[in-house]
């Protein structure tokens, strides 16, 4: 049951704020994980210097800062969080390059994860100062628009207190497992790295770690609780559509990038605008 549904008013949500007027949507296709993260860090850096500037002189950025969604699907990745502990690897060097999984050192929140094929990921480069300044508030909506998301297929996702993601069987915790991490970074309110929903991954990946560093609960996927996944490009359509609800935001160009995902892509070099 999602927050909305059990009784908890938007207000508790997020109460009023102002949402961006756009939101750019971008397909960055099968994209390494090494890249799609300089894509962030590039449009964070050109982003921050004009938050800068703006605020020398005492001013909003005008024009505001463009904002975007990244849809990705990475080739096979384990990647360790700033709060991560190595140990969360139970596979050594030779073993997990026989697996043919990367290992990246990131600057997201959060532990060891796992991103492969089968697996949508979305990154939002937003800037909170102006849509609501709150992590909190920010990394529940997150978690509701992927409850909503779920629920489009019958699927029942929970919040587990004590835990980031959304969870399936949540109020049982010996049947208790993730179906979506989550692990981002903010700097002056301008948001990098989002989250990864299990549509049809490879679950046995996760075998490699413990996952998000918690031991006693597992994973799943969309496919291992309805059987039949659907595919990344329907998911990605109905995550956006439900983003463009839980945030109050308008969704520019979800039919060019929804459209074949993951086969679609933006170039690697691609500048993501700030204005």
């Amino acid at each position: 049951m999602s927050v909305l549904d059990s009784g908890v008013d938007r207000e508790s949500l997020g109460g009023t704020f102002v949402a961006p007027t756009r939101v750019f949507v971008h397909s960055a296709g099968r994209m390494p994980y090494s890249l799609a993260w300089d894509l962030q860090e590039n449009w964070l850096k050109r982003a921050t210097s004009r938050k800068q500037e703006a605020r020398v002189n005492m001013v909003a950025p005008d024009p505001p800062i463009v904002q975007h969604l990244l849809l990705v699907e990475h080739p096979p990745v384990f990647t360790l969080g700033k709060s991560g502990k190595e140990e969360n690897l139970l596979l050594d060097e030779e073993q997990r390059i026989e697996a043919g999984v990367e290992w990246v050192h990131t600057n997201r929140g959060g532990d060891i994860t796992y991103h492969g094929p089968g697996q949508l990921v979305v990154y939002p480069l937003l800037d909170l100062e102006g849509i609501r300044p709150d992590i909190h508030w920010y990394m529940r909506s997150l978690e509701e628009t992927v409850i909503r998301t779920l629920a489009h297929w019958q699927i029942v996702g929970e919040r587990y207190p004590g835990y980031t993601g959304v969870w399936i069987d949540a109020a049982h915790p010996h049947r208790a497992r993730k179906i979506c991490a989550m692990g981002v970074r903010t700097s002056r309110w301008l948001t990098l790295h989002g989250l990864a929903l299990n549509v049809s991954t490879d679950l046995s990946y996760f075998s490699g770690i413990v996952p998000c560093g918690i031991r006693s609960h597992g994973v799943c996927s969309m496919q291992s609780e309805l059987s039949l996944a659907p595919s990344l490009s329907d998911v990605g359509r109905v995550f956006l559509q439900k983003f463009s609800s839980v945030f109050n935001c308008q969704i520019f160009g979800m039919e060019m990038a929804i459209q074949n995902f993951p086969e679609t892509n933006i170039p690697t070099d691609y500048n993501l605008p700030v204005e």
